[in-house]
């Protein structure tokens, strides 16, 4: 690690965690003008996942910040091109290999090169790919225009989800390699096409260097945490920490002390000329909502332990599922395990930090039932017993 600046400003931990905030888009009044759209492009990239609870993570992250966005709403503001009429349709998005498989502005393109230039020199050993059966599968979208991989051939060889057929391999790698782009999903499947047709011309080109790509992936992550450390902003695009300490002097970032925290930290220096000042949101947050992506970040900003258990066995999960971190008055107050029966939510195990949580859970829980159109809310199980009582008081009341 390069040794960084004198830091010219000092943040108190109370300032740091309000600047992430409104640099996430929780504190202040949310630019509804801008929309989803607006949304996306001020995180710089949403999250994608298979899970679906309330909703898929990447119609959480609007709603967290918006609020009660119509879901189609929100898919269509991702994934429908755009101006109506235009031709050629210009799509605001595409998805690529950010922090993840992400939703990104269609503009920041030419910056992911340097990622499509290292797959290509990278030997791929996950899966075999049959002789022929790249080339064939970019004839196919030549030919055919865009294409889901069931279209194109398949997309398993068996039901194991793992076993990818030859023409999935092929158009996954032809995907990362910049070839093939998604731009749009049909009910959950990415459809491909060829990026020479679905992306803009000015954008199309790889003619940016590693640096260049990178000092702009370093800005954009550092606008989006609003300050962060090195291992935050590698963490935001899931760059390498002797990527970032190669550009971040040349980043628009500024170094800064934060009041407990042991590392170095850099911040927007826009972010750090206006006080974060507004109403904070209340809501439930997406286990993959940027703003608790780093579990060491969140850990050190809100004293709050984030872990998706989805993936442990069920008798070693300790808050469930998909459970979700609730924010109230800038700060992480709790957890909702949700599910859905019919038109009730269903909230089969929360967590409150005390009882002062209780309002802020119990509205956080009616404002999402009412967006995914239940019209009650049920309570399973709360980890404090005593707050169980006072929750459901909390519930008949706003849902009266």
């Amino acid at each position: 690690m390069t040794s960084a600046p004198r830091p010219t400003t000092d943040l108190s931990a109370a300032d740091a965690r309000r600047i992430a905030l409104r640099a996430q888009g929780f504190l202040g009044a949310p630019d509804r003008r801008g929309g989803v759209r607006g949304v996306l492009r001020h995180l710089g990239a949403v999250q994608l996942d298979t899970i679906s609870v309330l909703a898929r993570s990447h119609e959480l992250i609007p709603y967290a910040r918006l609020g009660a966005v119509p879901r189609k709403t929100v898919e269509d503001a991702y994934w429908t091109s755009a101006p109506v009429g235009a031709s050629p349709a210009r799509p605001h998005a595409f998805e690529y290999w950010s922090h993840a498989a992400c939703i990104l502005p269609v503009e920041e393109w030419p910056h992911f090169a340097f990622r499509r230039r290292a797959y290509r020199a990278r030997p791929h050993w996950n899966h075999d790919l049959p002789d022929g059966t790249y080339d064939q599968v970019i004839k196919q979208l030549h030919t055919e225009g865009p294409l889901t991989s069931t279209e194109l051939g398949g997309a398993k060889r068996t039901s194991e989800w793992w076993d990818w057929s030859g023409a999935k391999v092929a158009v996954e790698r032809a995907l990362m390699y910049g070839e093939v782009v998604c731009v749009e999903r049909r009910g959950w499947k990415r459809v491909y096409d060829l990026a020479e047709r679905a992306i803009p011309q000015d954008l199309l080109h790889d003619e940016l260097d590693d640096t260049e790509c990178l000092r702009r992936l370093v800005a954009l992550a550092g606008q989006s945490l609003g300050v962060g450390t090195r291992a935050d902003i590698a963490d935001y695009h899931r760059l390498k920490g002797e990527q970032v300490d190669a550009v971040i002097a040349d980043s628009g970032l500024v170094p800064v002390t934060v009041e407990g925290w042991s590392k170095p930290a850099w911040a927007d220096p826009a972010a750090l000329a206006t006080p974060p000042r507004g109403r904070h949101r209340t809501t439930l947050l997406s286990p993959f909502d940027s703003l608790v992506w780093e579990r060491a970040r969140t850990e050190r900003i809100f004293g709050f332990t984030h872990r998706l258990e989805a993936y442990v066995p069920k008798p070693k999960r300790i808050h469930g599922y998909f459970a979700m971190p609730v924010l109230a008055g800038g700060r992480l107050v709790g957890r909702v395990d949700p599910a859905r029966e019919g038109r009730t939510l269903v909230a089969k195990q929360v967590t409150l930090d005390d009882a002062k949580a209780v309002p802020s859970v119990a509205q956080a829980l009616v404002e999402a039932a009412s967006w995914v159109d239940c019209t009650d809310v049920r309570v399973e199980r709360v980890d404090a017993p005593e707050l169980r009582a006072p929750l459901a008081r909390e519930l008949v009341r706003l849902l009266a």
